[in-house]
């Protein structure tokens, strides 16, 4: 038997948006400058955030007085993509180089080896969850047209499906030679919320959109006959990511410089109205 590889894990709990984002970008510089071992991370949100992709365009596309009303926090993330309502969830993320062994070249099949991690989670959870592959040449065009502004409205090649619903957004961003990918795994979800945040031409678009996507995003809660908490979530997409990349994690806390310097990236970088707004 190989012995399995093993990888850095990182619960850093409910953090601001604006720290989640440079945590995120820290591991990315830090394991692309050999300080780190290929990481996992597990995050939640306080405040409740609206994180946006990173070519969208605020002014256009976001209900930024909705956003303030609601008490939500905003940040533009390093990675492409909709604007995803951070709040029941656990958020993940993975970083790991774009020459491990483990890793296909192209982008989506990279996305599929990694997202075998959530796809195993789901399994703990005793959901039923495989991916969907596009078959026909209509499935693939769909694909290249991004229709909406809402991140899980896009399918993506490999859609995970969990009780015949699409289930989990996920962003990837390369730089430096590091993958970082990052996504949502809904507990809950208020939709309404969710949809009073963007701005639309009009009221049928927004009804449209919101029932299309009533049909692709669903929360774990709406699936399972009983609640689960946060804690088991955790626990069955730790040993998913265990299983699905064949690894074993081992739990690791940020020093106090390590600490200083994800701050300081969060308030140079992530707080500032330059990298929010300015695209």
């Amino acid at each position: 038997m190989a012995k399995k590889e093993v990888w850095r894990f990182i619960d850093s709990g409910y953090c601001p948006p604006a720290f989640n984002m440079a945590l995120d970008e820290a591991l990315l510089d830090w394991h692309s400058e050999g300080k780190i071992p290929p990481t996992i991370r597990f995050y939640g949100w306080n405040p409740p955030t609206l994180s946006i992709g990173y070519f969208q365009k605020v002014e256009k596309e976001i209900d930024l007085d909705a956003v303030k009303r609601n008490g939500l926090g905003f940040v533009r993330r390093p990675t492409g993509g909709r604007g995803v309502l951070h709040d029941k969830e656990l958020t993940y993320s993975v970083i790991v180089s774009e020459s491990h062994p483990a890793m296909p070249k192209t982008v989506t099949e990279a996305y599929r080896v990694i997202s075998q991690g959530i796809l195993e989670g789901f399994r703990f959870l005793g959901l039923d969850a495989y991916f969907a592959v596009p078959k026909t040449e209509e499935e693939k065009a769909d694909l290249r047209s991004p229709r909406s502004a809402v991140c899980f409205d896009a399918p993506s090649w490999y859609e995970l499906v969990v009780e015949g619903r699409k289930i989990a957004g996920s962003a990837q961003t390369r730089q430096k030679g590091v993958i970082l990918q990052h996504g949502s795994i809904l507990l809950d979800l208020d939709e309404d919320l969710l949809f009073s945040l963007f701005k639309y031409p009009n009221e049928r678009v927004k009804e449209r959109l919101q029932r299309d996507f009533k049909k692709k995003a669903v929360a774990i809660n709406e699936l399972t006959s009983r609640t689960v908490t946060i804690e088991e979530a955790k626990e069955a997409f730790y040993k998913g990511f265990e299983k699905g990349l064949n690894i074993v994690l081992e739990p690791y806390t940020l020093t106090a410089e390590e600490l200083a310097y994800v701050e300081e990236l969060a308030r140079t970088k992530y707080e500032s109205d330059e990298w929010n707004f300015k695209r």
